[in-house]
């Protein structure tokens, strides 16, 4: 056998990142649930208003979950990410077809 041979496996480094990112998504995420305490209590929006901000930061905040808590900003996690948007499209699917129901 030759010294020269190389292995199956290419030598990739993985790239750590540390702490930081956890930390700000960490503060982002008080923020944004301070923001919504915050328009819950002032009390002087109108409802439709203060839902679709409550919603507003829902979504942000779940995209920084993702994103970082759970690593889907990496590569190779595809099918990760088509499930968890076709099972947020059920859920919505859901949601309004059970207000059609209720109010119809």
């Amino acid at each position: 056998m030759s010294s020269e041979q190389q292995s199956s496996a290419p030598n990739v480094r993985h790239r750590v990142e540390g702490p930081k990112n956890h930390y700000i998504t960490y503060l982002v995420s008080i923020l944004l649930t301070m923001f919504a305490f915050a328009a819950v209590i002032y009390g002087g929006l109108s409802k439709a208003f203060l839902v679709a901000f409550l919603i507003l930061l829902a979504i942000v905040q779940a995209v920084f979950q993702l994103a970082v808590w759970m690593h889907m900003k990496e590569k190779d996690h595809t099918f990760p990410i088509i499930g968890i948007f076709f099972g947020a499209i059920f859920g919505m699917c859901g949601v309004v077809a059970a207000l059609f129901w209720i109010w119809w």
